[in-house]
């Protein structure tokens, strides 16, 4: 069992990084040929791989028409950030707690570079590291579980999160929401902290909101 988890894991991890990238778009048929061909894998390999990835809400499979990317709609996109809300107002209380010295250094040298980033209309380099400051508060927390969910949590409204990244002037009204979860964290203020990630994510569901309207 061991073996076979460590064949096919480099093919999910392969689809699944396809599907967030955008390189298969919602309701994109998913071919176990085609994918055992661009992956260089086993269709017997590709066919779990799948069936992971439908577990993970990434992939649905349709009847006698086989698998196809998800499709995401606005509604759950929110109530995917509503629960974002809850898991990682926990993870950031428990960093709060948990933080070093070293750790402290880290995220300011990321809150630094996302400032820059803003200032120099970079949208794409603040993304990621907008999505590396939030992957950073979740393992500095250490709830490995909360980790999981959020992981997966992203995955499934990454390409709503990349719409809203690049609208014009979103940066600008992230950045100081971003800052101040960092600050908190650093001030070891666990309820500050929470709130500020309650903060930020309630913008980005009125985000959200006004990005389908407009």
């Amino acid at each position: 069992m061991g073996e076979r988890a460590e064949i096919e894991k480099p093919v999910v991890d392969a689809i699944r990084e396809a599907i967030i990238r955008g390189e298969f778009v919602p309701n994109q048929r998913l071919v176990e040929s085609d994918l055992s061909a661009q992956f260089t894998a086993s269709r017997a390999n590709v066919r779990i791989a799948l069936l992971e990835l439908a577990n993970e809400g990434l992939v649905e499979r349709v009847q006698n028409r086989g698998a196809r990317v998800r499709a995401v709609s606005l509604e759950e996109a929110i109530e995917i950030s509503e629960v974002r809300m809850v898991v990682e107002s926990l993870c950031a209380e428990k960093a709060a707690e948990r933080i070093t010295d070293e750790e402290i250094g880290e995220l300011k040298a990321l809150g630094k570079a996302m400032r820059k980033a803003v200032a120099s209309g970079d949208v794409m380099g603040y993304s990621g590291l907008n999505q590396e400051l939030h992957r950073r508060v979740r393992e500095i927390s250490g709830q490995h579980t909360a980790g999981q969910v959020l992981e997966r949590l992203r995955a499934q409204s990454v390409r709503h999160q990349f719409r809203l990244a690049m609208r014009p002037g979103r940066p600008s009204v992230s950045l100081p929401e971003h800052l101040a979860i960092i600050d908190a964290i650093c001030a070891h203020d666990p309820a500050a902290a929470a709130a500020a990630i309650r903060q930020h994510l309630s913008s980005v569901i009125e985000a959200l909101r006004e990005a389908e309207q407009a």
